[in-house]
Formats: C-alpha cells, sequence, structure tokens
C-alpha cells in the first residue's frame, strides 16, 4: 500500500444548512482522493487534495474514446453520530470488472480503500443527519494520455469525490410508471453493459428523454438481440415478486451485477423468501401482472434501495401491477436493508465497514 499525501484545505466551504434541499450530486465536500498511473510504472502518487477543477488537454483520451469507468456508493450516519460504509470493497472489486474489460488498469484496492477511509474521516461532518440522507461516494478512473488515434492510454487519473445528498423518499416509497423500450437498446452481451463505464449510460440517455416526455419515470430495457427479455430499469436491476418468491433477470453478460441486487437476493434468502434468477419474457411478465399472479415489482440501485413499480406501458397499453401501491415484499426488504445501512438493523450477513 502507498503513503498517501494529505493536503488539508484552507478555504472551507459552508455546510448546507437545510438538509431537506440536499438533492442528489450538486454539492461536494472540502476533499478529493487521487492517483495516478503511468505504463511501466503503476499506481503513484497517491494523495488528498482540496476539491477542485483539473485541468485535462483537449486530445486526452478520455474525451474522445470514453474510457472512463466510475462507482457509486454511501456513506450512512448510525443514531449514535458514527458513520458507515456498506459493501465498499464490493464496489472496488466490480470496479476492477470494469476496468478489466474497458482496457484499463485494475485498481490498487488497499491503497484506494485506505485512501477513502482517509477522506472520509477527513470530511466526516459533511455527512448528514437526517433520516434518510447520505453522503455519496463516486470513485471514478479516466483515460489521461494526449493524443488522438483510437487506442487503450498509457496513463489514468483515479480519483473520488464526496456529496452529501437528501432522501430519496421524503414522503414514502412511490411506485412508478414505467415505459418498456422496444425500439431502443442499451446494450449486447459481449459488449460493456455489465460494466459502469459512463458511454454505457451515454446510450440510454435519448430513450430516458423521451419516456420522460410521455410521463414515465424510467425505461424498462429489454434485450439487445431479440428485444422479448427484461435486462435492467433505467439505471437499477429490476425484480417481480410472486407471492414469496423474488425473481429477477439472470446476469447474461449485458446487465450490470448490481450491488444493491446481490444484496436483496441474498437478505431476501435470510428473509424467508425464495429467489430466483432466470431468463424473463416480457409476454410472460406482463401476462402475470394480468393473471395476478405477479404480484410486485421494483428496481433496485445505490441511489434509492428499493424502487417500487407501479405500472408498466407496453406498445400503447398500460399493466398496473396489483393495487398499483408498494406490496409487502418490496417494503420488508427496503425497510430491513436501509436498516441495516444506518445500523438500526443488526447486521447479520457482515456487510459494514466502520469509518
Amino acid at each position: 500500500m502507498q503513503y498517501i499525501d494529505v493536503q488539508v484545505s484552507l478555504n472551507l466551504k459552508q455546510k448546507p444548512n437545510d438538509e431537506s434541499k440536499l438533492g442528489f450530486g450538486a454539492i461536494f465536500t472540502d476533499h478529493m482522493f487521487m492517483c495516478d498511473y503511468t505504463k511501466g510504472k503503476g499506481w503513484h502518487d497517491a494523495r488528498i487534495v482540496p476539491y477542485g477543477s483539473f485541468q485535462v488537454d483537449p486530445s486526452c483520451v478520455v474525451l474522445h474514446y470514453s474510457q472512463s469507468i466510475f462507482e457509486g456508493l454511501k456513506c450512512y450516519r448510525r443514531q449514535d453520530g458514527g458513520i458507515q460504509l456498506f459493501r465498499p470493497k464490493d464496489n472496488f472489486a466490480r470496479m476492477n470488472r470494469s476496468a478489466k474489460r474497458m482496457g484499463m488498469p485494475e485498481l490498487d484496492i488497499d491503497t484506494f480503500m485506505e485512501g477513502l477511509l482517509q477522506l472520509l474521516r477527513l470530511d466526516k461532518d459533511w455527512v448528514p443527519h437526517n433520516p434518510g440522507t447520505s453522503l455519496y461516494i463516486r470513485p471514478t478512473l479516466i483515460a489521461t494520455d494526449n493524443m488522438l488515434g483510437v487506442h487503450a492510454s498509457h496513463s489514468y487519473l483515479f480519483y473520488i469525490i464526496l456529496s452529501p445528498v437528501g432522501a430519496y423518499y421524503s414522503g414514502g416509497l412511490a411506485p412508478n410508471d414505467i415505459y418498456v423500450e422496444d425500439e431502443y437498446v442499451r446494450a449486447v452481451r459481449g459488449g460493456i453493459g455489465e460494466t459502469k463505464a459512463g458511454a454505457n449510460y451515454a446510450a440510454s440517455l435519448l430513450a430516458g428523454v423521451y419516456a420522460e416526455k410521455k410521463g414515465f419515470a424510467q425505461v424498462l430495457w429489454l434485450d439487445g438481440v431479440e428485444q422479448r427479455y427484461v435486462e435492467e430499469v433505467g439505471s437499477m436491476n429490476i425484480m417481480f415478486a410472486y407471492g414469496n418468491k423474488v425473481v429477477t433477470p439472470k446476469l447474461s453478460g449485458s446487465i450490470l451485477p448490481g450491488i444493491t441486487r446481490d444484496s436483496v437476493l441474498k437478505l431476501a434468502k435470510h428473509l424467508g423468501y425464495e429467489t430466483v434468477e432466470e431468463r424473463l419474457d416480457i409476454y410472460d411478465v406482463l401476462e402475470d401482472i394480468q393473471s395476478g399472479k405477479l404480484t410486485e415489482s421494483f428496481g433496485t440501485g445505490t441511489a434509492a434501495v428499493i424502487s417500487p413499480v407501479k405500472s408498466f406501458y407496453y406498445q400503447d397499453r398500460s399493466y398496473q401491477i396489483g393495487d398499483g401501491g408498494i406490496g409487502p415484499v418490496a417494503q420488508k426488504l427496503y425497510d430491513t436493508l436501509t436498516g441495516i445501512q444506518y445500523g438500526i438493523v443488526e447486521d447479520i450477513l457482515g456487510w459494514i465497514t466502520e469509518v
């Protein structure tokens, strides 16, 4: 593990006065962690510095060929005032898998984990206190070669920034109407759908814009070959409940292996639910909604944890799930998982890292 140089900011920012107005990703803390990579030298110059802009050359590889990946996780404040992380090493492990697929160097996980912990200790007062709020953590890796011509970069910059964020559900879990996309595709097997690459998200933006104009909160993505098999919803994994059975699309190479997805599946088993990962035909899903066999649906992800689905809209027809409200399975999973994250419920699965 490398030595980490720490430069404390002499111009500390004013922290938000009203935590009910934090929003998401618009405010950043006083410091950030950075580390450089050079081919033949490896990772070097690990440091914590005051948060600020860095200069990028107009020919920088990341601007032209999108060699960029990131992660998203949170730091939570417990009722006793302490702060803790939820499965941070799993995020770094997934980032290494993304790096490998994108032709980028694998992370120095020991140094970067220690860098994150030191960064959080330095900016711990930025972790908000209100229920449902947290400190969002964005580790990012970008290519930094300054030359044109399609190639894997020989130099990279890894950095972590922190942002206090508001409660995703300020008034309780709110089910959403989802548009099933049958024209555009997000990813194909063998591509980069299973990575957290910036380009992966860029491919989803246009369909999201169209869905929003039509009054829908998110897009349900189908597979990129037959456009028939369910994959993801927005930037989340999707799950379905058939009574006490939780079903989700199996990982196929084009679906992001979400940390929250994995947590929900493990937690559901612990709570006594049956869990199934399988290929899901959209026509079967819609038929099961109509017959009442499918009783709930919800997305899973870092931001919302659990995001209930009210209805799916597919080819000019709406399919409402149950009475359109939050179901007992989604509510139980949400309460238990967030309870673990905030230290209210016992961490029986060993997911918490105290800072």
